[in-house]
């Protein structure tokens, strides 16, 4: 998702055309009656019972002059840039020729993002998953709040009444975790909601439902990607001070924009204590 965010937030810079294909039957389904047995791809030896993996690489770009392409690639959806219309509508069909695409037209919507575009920039956001989310919850009527979790909350895995059904607990931190993707705001959060997924508590659940409840006061917020803007690197970090009471560990944050668009970053639980 990366990768994807700063190609668009390049694409905003540069101006490119941005279009959507799909390929057909990309899954075969089927029922296995046999084992399958599989030799180890390139780049992937096995040296003392430990290996190592080599990437997948998604992104495939082509400059030619003036000219740059660069397809992304998703399973079976794709990302198509090109600064040159013109050629664009030539490689569909190249491409249609040799796998059988399907022609979605303009980038508006891509795994769950809904993208839109102006001549300020590009918006990224998931409102309508939210609003999924929130009517499976039964919080579509829910009293919304300002915040995600409250000022100095401090959560523990020991304080707090087992949840019978935690399966409860799992299933919403997981589909809420898919929102950071483009939410800062939630990163910090779902930091601290997920370490509680093998043993969830009472006061676990009702601090996921207060997200429900800030989600019900931002639905449609944003990433914005601005057109006018630098393509220059640049790299914020902080941590708190031992902020966890059951580990007495810090949390580190970090954000990396490319230029003045927000492309990367993250919440995490230090490994050990300082």
């Amino acid at each position: 998702m990366v990768t994807v965010k700063t190609m668009l937030a390049v694409a905003a810079i540069k101006n490119w055309h941005l279009h959507q294909l799909d390929v057909n039957n990309a899954f075969l389904h089927g029922d296995l009656n046999e084992e399958v047995y599989m030799n180890l791809p390139p780049g992937y030896e096995l040296q003392e019972e430990k290996g190592r993996q080599m990437a997948d690489y998604s992104l495939f770009v082509r400059k030619n002059g003036c000219s740059y392409t660069a397809i992304l690639v998703y399973v079976d959806d794709i990302i198509l840039a090109r600064n040159d219309l013109t050629y664009i509508n030539d490689l569909k069909r190249i491409l249609d020729a040799r796998f059988k695409l399907k022609d979605l037209g303009t980038l508006k919507f891509f795994l769950g993002l809904e993208i839109a575009r102006s001549s300020k920039g590009i918006s990224i956001s998931q409102q309508k998953y939210a609003l999924k989310i929130l009517e499976d919850a039964s919080y579509l009527s829910s009293k919304p709040v300002k915040c995600p979790m409250m000022q100095n909350l401090k959560l523990s895995r020991f304080e707090g009444q087992l949840l019978e059904d935690p399966t409860v607990y799992r299933r919403l931190i997981g589909r809420l975790l898919y929102f950071t993707i483009t939410r800062p705001d939630l990163s910090c959060s779902m930091q601290v909601l997920s370490q509680f997924m093998d043993s969830p508590r009472q006061p676990h659940l009702e601090a996921a439902y207060r997200v429900l409840r800030y989600l019900k006061a931002t639905p449609g917020q944003a990433l914005f990607l601005p057109s006018h803007s630098e393509d220059h690197l640049k790299t914020f970090c902080d941590a708190d001070w031992a902020a966890c009471q059951d580990t007495c560990r810090s949390v580190t944050g970090f954000c990396i924009f490319l230029g003045d668009s927000l492309i990367s970053w993250k919440s995490k639980k230090q490994h050990t204590v300082f």
